[in-house]
């Protein structure tokens, strides 16, 4: 077997497992024994079928166009590729923020797939189900999607990854404990984390007078989770919208591709929202 073969074959097994992991979640318990119940996961079917539309030809011409966006590498020679796992991405679910003691913590947004440029950039492409088929809704600048999802596997394996969009954090949470991945994680709960019920509360004082129907939400703010002046979500929050699409285990599905389905797209024929992200702070 070629170097370059087995490189391939080990890339493959890691990226499976990795997949294995983040799908075969199942509820877990807080420290009094009551069940945390997962977010809905998305089919493995439906995971492949994602990961096909981010590699389909299309997807990576537009991905060899973003990548020369700036000049950075010509488009002919940026030779983007699909690497790793394509990861199911789980946002902050309102129904937790209201307290609703049966929610789980996050509910599902979209597929992820990183791309990689042969200079080395990276880029997140986003799916969602369409139909009885799987599409490119957007493509975000940065890996912070699937480095995430492994970073939280690290952590704390067979937990959760989901992001607060409010303030761009990402966490994992299995069982009892919610822990920070990033800066502005830390930042909200501690380097330690801190309980479900605790940041339950926290999260509830923060966004639970802005939840969809609230008079906040009935202002026209992007389903009740717009950023506040001077926010640092700064990356896709800005086009969340109140609609939802629904994945095909029947989960909820607010996302991003809701506005893209109303007349929004670009690039991939009018499929695909291509998004810049700001840059993260520290």
């Amino acid at each position: 077997m070629s170097t370059h073969t087995s490189r391939n074959a080990a890339r493959a097994a890691a990226a499976g497992a990795l997949t294995a992991a983040l799908l075969g979640l199942a509820p877990l318990a807080h420290a009094d024994g009551n069940p945390v119940p997962a977010p809905v996961a998305p089919p493995a079917a439906g995971v492949s079928a994602a990961h096909d539309a981010a590699a389909a030809p299309a997807t990576l011409d537009t991905l060899s166009r973003f990548f020369a966006r700036d000049g950075a590498v010509a488009q002919a020679k940026a030779r983007p590729r699909i690497d790793g796992a394509t990861v199911p991405v789980y946002t902050l679910a309102p129904e937790f923020v209201a307290g609703k003691k049966d929610a789980p913590v996050a509910e599902l947004e979209f597929l992820a797939s990183e791309a990689v440029s042969a200079d080395g950039q990276k880029a997140s492409v986003w799916t969602v189900k369409s139909g009885d088929t799987w599409k490119v809704v957007n493509i975000a600048t940065g890996d912070d999607e699937t480095r995430y999802a492994a970073e939280g596997a690290r952590k704390l394996g067979g937990g959760t990854v989901f992001r607060e969009p409010q303030i761009d954090a990402w966490y994992v949470q299995r069982g009892d404990r919610v822990l920070p991945l990033d800066a502005d994680a830390t930042r909200a709960i501690g380097a330690g984390g801190t309980s479900v019920e605790n940041y339950r509360a926290r999260v509830h004082k923060a966004y639970g007078d802005k939840l969809p129907g609230s008079a906040y939400a009935r202002q026209g703010m992007a389903g009740g989770y717009a950023e506040p002046a001077g926010g640092t979500a700064g990356r896709t929050a800005e086009v969340r919208t109140a609609a939802a699409a629904r994945t095909d285990a029947g989960g909820p599905l607010n996302t991003a591709a809701t506005a893209t389905a109303a007349g929004a797209a670009l690039a991939l024929g009018a499929s695909a929202l291509v998004v810049r992200r700001r840059r993260r702070r520290g």
